[in-house]
């Protein structure tokens, strides 16, 4: 029995079975591939569900962590440390909102940006039960709080009683969503992008309509940019190509590639609702997370990070068009930038088993869809070495 073998009988033993995971104990990464245990190099298209965003070669990121780990990993939030005051900067200036909070995941960021909503809600009116207007096949993480705003009762039945989820509306429909407007709605809260959902970008005219309806009735609109933020898209945030702010935003995956790391982002208006006693977290805004933070936004800036997402993103765009008409079983293609689905009139798991077998890692967004979400430093080549294994599969 080979030693990758054994690990993974050791994880089946060990590890809780929430997950069927591939057949592979990886063991380090070089540039956009990742190697397992027996030296089998794979390209990467997944990156750790959109986490790898500069991939797994960059000296000045490694460093940047490495030397934190040398000066200090952990304080607590009783103390200000150097590095989340230099990454509090850089996102609150990137996003042109007033204030951060550092959290561990984008779970964690999203139930923040809830309680957000309803603290700013409860602060004018403390009399009424608050709820929320979420998007059907939306995914917003995998805590109650965040589960009462997915849009997919596959995730949420046995979990989240009925009483707290929120309104459903269609994603895209704005006439939908105002119908489900009520007294007791403290927020809107939607992906620019939805992911989970089968890679469906917003309609501008539908973000516009959410921002106007919030402006008008004092509801806090909640964007979620946990997976097409971060530049994925073609823009730092994904609501930057349609002209519409949130009042509060929530991060996370590309925020600190591959270092477990979110934060939601406030206002000015809703920056207040939040105040000493109201939220917290031990480990959130740690020194070591939010150094790999600042270098990230500073390797987007010194490298052209977005530049090469609209670039490249666009050939790969157009590479996938091609595919399309090239193979009978894919009936859509849809997203942007580095956020891109293919759909199929067929479950994709074999397509995906056998890419992994030669050495293409691709994910799923539901049952019938690849989704392409690459480290956004991937260059054309990559793009042509990802589309012949594609092509060999499904092209017959």
């Amino acid at each position: 029995m080979s030693e990758m073998k054994k690990y993974m009988e050791k994880a089946e033993a060990s590890i809780l079975k929430t997950y069927n995971r591939f057949p592979a104990v990886f063991e380090k990464g070089e540039d956009v591939y990742l190697v397992d245990m027996d030296g089998k190099k794979y390209l990467d298209f997944g990156a750790g569900i959109a986490v790898s965003a500069l991939g797994y070669s960059n000296e000045q990121y490694k460093n940047a962590l490495k030397n934190q780990v040398d000066l200090l990993l952990h304080t607590s939030n009783l103390y200000y440390n150097k590095p989340a005051v230099e990454a509090a900067e850089k996102v609150v200036k990137a996003s042109g909102l007033d204030k951060v909070f550092f959290t561990n995941s984008g779970t964690e960021a999203i139930e923040g940006a809830l309680k957000v909503a309803k603290k700013y809600a409860y602060d004018k009116d403390p009399s009424k039960e608050y709820e929320f207007v979420a998007m059907h096949h939306s995914f917003h993480g995998r805590s109650q709080g965040a589960l009462a705003v997915t849009g997919n009762s596959h995730y949420q039945d046995g979990f989240v009683p009925m009483g707290i989820r929120a309104v459903f509306a269609e994603f895209n429909n704005l006439e939908d969503v105002l119908s489900k407007i009520t007294d007791t709605t403290c927020g809107i809260i939607c992906e620019v992008v939805q992911g989970e959902g089968g890679i469906y970008p917003a309609k501008k005219e539908f973000l516009e309509g959410l921002r106007k309806v919030c402006d008008e009735k004092d509801i806090i609109l909640i964007f979620d940019e946990v997976q097409c933020g971060m530049g994925r898209c073609g823009s730092m945030f994904a609501h930057d190509l349609y002209g519409v702010k949130p009042d509060v935003m929530a991060l996370a995956k590309g925020l600190g590639c591959g270092v477990p790391v979110g934060a939601f982002v406030t206002n000015e208006k809703t920056s207040k609702s939040l105040v000493p006693g109201d939220h917290g977290t031990t480990y959130g805004g740690n020194p070591f997370a939010t150094a790999a933070v600042s270098t990230v936004f500073d390797i987007f800036e010194s490298e052209n990070i977005v530049e090469n997402v609209k670039e490249v993103g666009a050939y790969l765009y157009e590479k996938l068009e091609e595919l399309k008409e090239k193979a009978d079983g894919i009936v859509d293609h849809r997203g942007m930038g580095f956020l891109q689905g293919l759909e199929f009139d067929a479950p994709v798991s074999p397509i995906v088993n056998e890419a992994f077998a030669k050495g293409l890692l691709l994910i799923s967004a539901g049952s019938n869809i690849i989704r392409f979400v690459p480290p956004l430093v991937i260059n054309k080549k990559h793009v042509d070495d990802m589309i012949a294994i594609l092509e060999e599969i499904i092209v017959k």
